[in-house]
């Protein structure tokens, strides 16, 4: 194996055992104070740390057996490494986070009485499963433009979270306003990333496979292909475009999805606090 991807992967595998560390650290620090949390925030923990632990899961699954969709393109040659089971995890681990932050945006939607960032609570997890629809017309197609569609509608979901997480800043505890500026300007760095990298590197991909009048696959020789033809590569020039997304995405958003489940309220400043 290339010794920059063998690095690569390396780095990945031990994300994967970090993250898987950090969930379990996660869950018994929700349960040693599970006495401190009132009956709705507590409910509202256990269903972060479910959510949580199929992200973590699932990333996990990923950073073993890493996939390059379109390219059919594999480390270890398994049908667990195929395009079906790799996409089909993903499907599960993405919409696990997505209800992660409709979740934590509701219940700070109900501490501070903002309607909009209820609204957009309400639309995320929506959202996001329709993203996941055209990434899978892309990975069955292998044309490009879904994904060009998906990753705009993460990076939309984003925005709005973000500028909801603004528009309740007055509402909530002046002792929180530290941590909701960390989650903005996370965010806000996502929607710069997705903007003006993500989005326009697919872009450019379908513009590519457009000028040279490449022939996509029907949907449902797709799903043949996807269960049955995988290609073996180790080769670094096949990897290195995916190696930035697939880093911060395993390792970093990981350890978000892990530290929503410990998050605190935010409560209105006429309302106390839960003693924490």
């Amino acid at each position: 194996m290339n010794a920059d991807t063998l690095a690569w992967w390396t780095l990945l595998r031990g994300a994967a055992a970090v993250n898987v560390v950090a969930w379990a650290l996660a869950a018994w620090a929700l349960w040693r104070w599970r006495d401190r949390w009132p009956p709705d925030a507590w409910l509202a923990r256990r269903w972060q740390l479910l959510l949580s632990a199929g992200y973590v899961l699932g990333c996990g699954y990923r950073s073993l057996l890493p996939v390059f969709d379109v390219q059919r393109l594999v480390l270890v040659d398994s049908f667990w490494s195929s395009v079906l089971v790799g996409r089909s995890v993903a499907t599960v681990a993405e919409l696990c986070f997505a209800a992660q932050w409709a979740l934590l945006l509701r219940e700070a939607a109900r501490d501070t009485g903002s309607t909009f960032s209820a609204a957009v609570s309400r639309a995320v997890l929506p959202l996001i499963a329709v993203a996941e629809t055209f990434s899978w017309y892309s990975v069955l197609t292998t044309s490009n433009l879904g994904h060009v569609v998906e990753e705009s509608l993460w990076g939309l979901c984003a925005a709005a979270l973000v500028f909801s997480l603004l528009q309740m800043w007055r509402r909530v505890h002046v002792a929180r306003r530290p941590l909701l500026l960390l989650w903005c300007l996370a965010g806000s760095a996502y929607v710069g990333y997705m903007a003006l990298v993500d989005v326009p590197m697919y872009l450019a991909r379908w513009l590519s496979d457009e000028s040279l009048g490449r022939t996509y696959l029907s949907l449902a020789q797709g799903m043949v292909d996807v269960a049955s033809r995988w290609t073996v590569s180790h080769d670094w020039a096949h990897w290195h475009t995916e190696v930035v997304w697939m880093s911060a995405y395993f390792s970093v958003a990981v350890w978000l999805s892990v530290a929503l489940v410990l998050a605190p309220r935010m409560k209105h400043p006429a309302e106390p606090l839960p003693s924490r």
